[in-house]
This record gives structure tokens, C-alpha cells and sequence, in this order.
């Protein structure tokens, strides 16, 4: 049963915390919000990494990556992008639906379903905005379906 990491809205910090908790994924997904190419490279070196752009992916090598991803493990077809907001069109002429729905954006941390898709953010694992927790999140996949749960880091206060 494969567990696959899932990250997003790093902003250019890869937090010891979170590299701790993707030790022994199969596979990451990075839901963009990425900072610099150094944050990818850090990643590949612990797993295979699928990654869509964000929003704030400006700099010119994040230019040419996805804004939307499709991967499917275990007969479970995934989809990765930055914004929900996106997923009406990207989904509308796609047969079969997904099952999985990855987002990032938002940096609140959130699982759900709605007409039997799991809908996954989360969350932010970088610069911590507001009073939202510091996440990411886990995927157990199986032929039977998808369980995601959410890790919350915990950050040790500044000094």
C-alpha cells in the first residue's frame, strides 16, 4: 500500500520538520507555491516528485511546469493543481473522473469528499500565515480507495 507525501506553499522554506515526515514515501506531490528550484531538488532526493506551478511560481525554470498534474497509483486516478478554482475546466472534458483532488493556495488545511472524490489540501508546510497551522499531508492508496490525513508541524517558537 503505497504512501505517498503531499505538499504545498513552501514559499522557498523546506522545513526540517517536513523532510522528517517525507523520509519513507513511495512518491511527493508538490501543489506549487514552490520558492526556489532548490526546494525540488531537496525533494527529489527523498522520492520520486510529481510538482504544478503556483501562482507566486514566477521565476523563469518554473515557467515550464504544469499548472496541472494527472498520476494514477494503485488504479486511483489523481489530480494536482494549484487553485480549485481551476478544476472545473480542467476536469470537464476528462472521462474518467478523478478520484483524488490536490490542491494547495488556500494554506488551510482541509479533507472531504464530495460525489465520491476526495478533495485533499494540505495545506501550507512554509511561512506560516495568520494563526493557520504549519501542514502537510499523507495518502495511503490502495485499489479500494484513498485515505489522506493531515500532519500538522510542529514548529518550535522563535527566539
Amino acid at each position: 500500500m503505497p504512501l505517498i507525501g503531499v505538499i504545498s506553499d513552501t514559499h522557498g522554506l523546506l522545513r526540517p520538520e517536513a523532510l522528517k515526515l517525507l523520509r519513507g514515501v513511495s512518491h511527493i506531490i508538490h501543489a506549487g507555491d514552490i520558492g526556489p528550484v532548490s526546494v525540488i531538488e531537496r525533494l527529489q532526493a527523498i522520492a520520486p516528485l510529481t510538482v504544478v506551478r503556483g501562482n507566486n511560481d514566477t521565476q523563469d525554470w518554473a515557467r515550464r511546469l504544469p499548472l496541472s498534474a494527472w498520476l494514477v497509483e494503485s488504479q486511483q486516478r489523481i489530480v494536482v493543481l494549484h487553485e480549485l478554482a481551476q478544476l472545473q475546466a480542467l476536469t470537464d472534458s476528462m472521462q474518467p473522473r478523478p478520484d483524488v483532488v490536490i490542491t494547495g493556495h488556500s494554506h488551510q488545511p482541509s479533507i472531504g469528499r464530495r460525489d465520491g472524490v476526495l478533495f485533499l489540501n494540505p495545506g501550507s508546510a512554509g511561512p506560516r500565515r495568520f494563526r493557520l497551522p504549519v501542514t502537510l499531508a499523507t495518502l495511503r492508496v490502495e485499489r479500494a480507495g484513498v485515505q489522506a490525513t493531515i500532519h500538522e508541524l510542529h514548529i518550535p517558537p522563535a527566539r
